[in-house]
């Protein structure tokens, strides 16, 4: 268990960075509605306290984030961090937490009026999760998680599906690695390994048991090529960003074994072999390792993401030298702005920024129910 008196800092460290968010988002993108860095974001964040603390303001503080997103939408993208599905997805269940389920329900038929686009074969859209398919599939599953089995239709999910695994399919053939890698999935002309842009994240959403893809895809081929990434693991345990990216640097995770992580160990949950639980280990070696980033606090690229892995394995296995590894980076995190760290763009947000730490301390203090946002489900 995590000792009262470290949850006690803790809890008074979220107060005191919570103080320093509201007031540097005052001078923040007001246009900026993604949860990746603007006002979704922040609107996740409140739903994420309001989860862990049963404290009504921090919802109430939530729907005013989300009356502003919803009145600013701009159609542009499709995904639940970069795009109208995010506003949308958060927006709804908010609303049901209310009680308020017209207005919930309008927003889901919002976000269900998005899928004829994400479907469409000659749409210019990849399959990834910051801007592709992907992510529209993660909104998906997301209300059906939050709201109710049913809250978007199976036969809605299946088409995103199977388009995401067409275009694998496709790519895979056009590339000569049926064999190898049936799934294969590109963004801007590369072949991206990583949670953010690669092919980690686009496994890890079909492997979602709420997203009920059927035995034969999963293990014909989902896990063929989960194992053609294994394959090309570094000798230090870490992963590549690309396919054709040979230097062993980035610990993140949008790129590297924090994100690969994530799709170990659902290939184990799925496929119960233990190869793919003991690549997972390893990669966390690498995370408790090098995972301490100047980059910043961040969940994308930053501590508190990589943080976020050891949670998860400590609820996979158990075992409480993760917990104490995801308790040391959340230490880190506690002393934010004191190690001299790159100061990111968007310094308050979800995703690169003050939120994101926020957000990963306060799964600390109930580890068992800890979910990387916007990601795990």
């Amino acid at each position: 268990q995590v000792s009262a008196q470290f949850t006690k800092r803790i809890q008074t460290k979220i107060k005191d960075l919570l103080q320093q968010m509201e007031e540097g988002l005052k001078t923040a993108d007001p246009h900026d509605c993604s949860a990746y860095t603007g006002w979704t974001g922040i609107a996740l964040l409140y739903l994420q306290l309001y989860r862990i603390t049963k404290n009504q303001s921090h919802l109430q503080r939530s729907l005013d984030y989300v009356k502003r997103i919803l009145r600013n939408l701009n159609g542009r993208r499709v995904t639940f961090l970069c795009g109208d599905a995010g506003p949308l997805a958060v927006g709804a269940v908010v609303y049901h937490k209310l009680k308020n389920e017209s207005e919930s329900k309008e927003c889901v038929a919002k976000l269900l009026q998005l899928q004829r686009t994400v479907i469409s074969t000659d749409a210019e859209l990849p399959d990834e999760l910051l801007y592709g398919r992907a992510g529209y599939l993660y909104a998906l599953l997301y209300l059906n998680t939050e709201i109710g089995p049913d809250t978007v239709p199976q036969s809605v999910i299946k088409e995103v599906i199977d388009a995401i695994i067409e275009s694998g399919k496709n790519f895979s053939k056009e590339e000569r690695k049926t064999d190898r890698c049936p799934l294969l999935y590109q963004w801007h002309r590369k072949q991206y390994v990583g949670a953010a842009h690669g092919v980690a994240g686009i496994y890890y959403m079909l492997m979602q048991p709420v997203a009920n893809v059927d035995q034969e895809t999963l293990t014909e081929l989902v896990k063929p090529s989960i194992d053609y990434v294994r394959h090309k693991k570094f000798r230090s345990g870490n992963y590549p960003s690309s396919l054709s990216n040979e230097t062993d640097r980035l610990v993140h995770w949008c790129h590297g074994a924090p994100g690969v992580i994530h799709m170990l160990m659902q290939a184990y949950k799925t496929f119960k072999e233990d190869k793919y639980l003991k690549d997972a280990m390893e990669c966390s070696d690498v995370i408790w390792q090098r995972g301490l980033l100047r980059k910043g606090y961040g969940i994308c690229h930053g501590t508190a993401g990589n943080g976020y892995s050891f949670l998860s394995l400590y609820n996979l296995t158990q075992d409480k030298k993760y917990l104490y590894r995801a308790c040391k980076f959340a230490e880190w995190c506690l002393e934010y702005g004191a190690h001299g760290c790159r100061i990111p763009d968007r310094p308050y947000s979800l995703f690169e920024g003050m939120a994101g730490a926020i957000h990963f301390l306060s799964d600390i203090s109930v580890p068992e129910t800890a979910q990387f946002p916007a990601f795990e489900l």
